[in-house]
């Protein structure tokens, strides 16, 4: 049996070929114990509350391999936050916080969205801690579909024009706090998406040898996961659909 970690797939029905090749990765993983999706699975999120057929055809899928008996797992990423125990119960997810840390074999791991580890991003560090209080979600989500609507468009628009000027140093993560984050939760890996830097980082901290292993955003070819096995441990591949 394996385990799987995905992340940043950035799902919307504007891409219905990303959609259709997520579909076929899920029927692909004939082996799998768990699959854990890292934060912003949906391009953007606007609650539990709204449907289309796009929406319901991305539950269904998920529902079908939770009944296959495989535990899925969502955490919250900076496009969907306000994902709920609404969908979690239609699809068999379960959330979790981010961070997490489980362990795989006799390691612990440590799990994060990884948008908290860009601090040098310091105008989204600024907003982060609003867009993830449950005052502020609650009054977001108290607003009608169509304000909500308008109101994504808005900050997805602002964000786009923000990553433009910002440079490559700002939008990675910052060594320090990823050493900081793994000291606290007392682990020697870390497993995260956001950057859209897919690698595996291996270093030495206070005599302590470290990996960080990078998830890779999808786009309508193409994915990137982790896969782990008792016997083969992990492994970040990149594969095409």
């Amino acid at each position: 049996m394996a385990v799987y970690f995905i992340s940043d797939l950035h799902l919307e029905p504007a891409r219905p070929a990303l959609a259709q090749g997520f579909a076929g990765f899920l029927n692909q993983l004939q082996d799998a114990e768990a699959l854990y999706i890292l934060g912003d699975f949906f391009e953007v999120w606007i609650g539990d509350d709204f449907d289309n057929p796009f929406v319901s055809q991305v539950k269904q899928a998920l529902r079908a391999l939770s009944d296959r008996g495989v535990k899925l797992f969502l955490m919250h990423g900076n496009r969907d936050f306000l994902l709920g125990q609404q969908f979690c119960d239609q699809t068999g997810a379960t959330l979790l916080t981010d961070p997490t840390v489980i362990k795989l074999g006799d390691e612990p791991v440590l799990l994060m969205h990884g948008d908290s580890l860009c601090t040098q991003d310091t105008e989204y560090m600024k907003i982060r801690p609003l867009f993830r209080s449950a005052a502020w979600q609650q009054q977001i989500l108290s607003q009608s579909i169509e304000e909500r609507i308008a109101f994504a468009r808005k900050v997805r628009g602002e964000s786009q024009s923000g990553q433009q000027m910002k440079s490559a140093e700002i939008m990675d993560v910052t060594p320090a706090e990823v050493d900081a984050e793994m000291d606290k939760h007392g682990t020697a890996l870390l497993i995260h998406g956001h950057t859209h830097r897919p690698f595996d980082h291996q270093w030495q901290h206070n005599g302590q040898a470290r990996r960080r292993i990078v998830l890779g955003d999808w786009d309508d070819h193409s994915g990137w996961m982790i896969r782990w096995s008792n016997d083969r441990g992990f492994k970040l591949e990149q594969f095409g659909f």
